[in-house]
């Protein structure tokens, strides 16, 4: 009689854990589904620690840079969607040249058909627009090149060595080199 007991509670609890997690199952997400996915890059370099946070948005066929493209020259521009890119540094590096003190930033771009103007602003938990005038921490001018299509925007270590490395942002056609070492060196 226990064994017939034990058979008809171990059922019991299997048919209610079964209706709990069908209505569970059935529920719609607590979440809208983006067309830009999150994402982030980090990559160690010597003692620093380089983290950027974006979403990643996606050409579609779009033209994407330019006169009739989804981001105009000469205007200031988040690379990425939704909140702005952020750039996390946990110590001094130079990049382009230019020092850039530890901290986090949200990252600017202005596109032009020469170089284009790297932004790291001060403000660094806003959204993509409008641009935070006033809180430029550093400007720096690069040089895109030109590369294989990438359908969705990254960005990506190509290079790494002891104390220096090169990060890229790709999108499109469009390849933008940065070079970074680290402070002192």
């Amino acid at each position: 009689m226990a064994a017939h007991l034990r058979v008809v509670l171990a059922t019991l609890v299997l048919a209610s854990l079964s209706l709990v997690g069908g209505k569970l199952g059935a529920q719609e997400p607590p979440f809208t589904i983006r067309k830009s996915q999150k994402a982030s890059v980090t990559q160690s370099l010597a003692d620093a620690r380089i983290a950027i946070i974006y979403s990643r948005p996606v050409a579609r066929g779009r033209t994407l840079f330019g006169v009739g493209g989804v981001v105009p020259y000469g205007k200031e521009w988040s690379p990425g969607a939704d909140k702005a890119t952020t750039f996390d540094v946990t110590r001094d590096i130079v990049i382009g040249g230019q020092t850039l003190p530890a901290g986090k930033y949200s990252l600017w771009a202005v596109p032009n058909a020469g170089p284009w103007t790297w932004i790291f602003s001060r403000a660094a938990e806003v959204f993509h627009v409008p641009y935070p005038r006033g809180q430029d921490q550093l400007r720096i001018a690069l040089t895109p090149t030109t590369g294989q299509h990438l359908e969705t925007m990254a960005f990506y270590f190509p290079m790494v060595d002891a104390d220096s490395a090169v990060m890229h942002f790709h999108w499109g056609e469009t390849v933008v080199p940065f070079p970074i070492r680290t402070a002192g060196k």
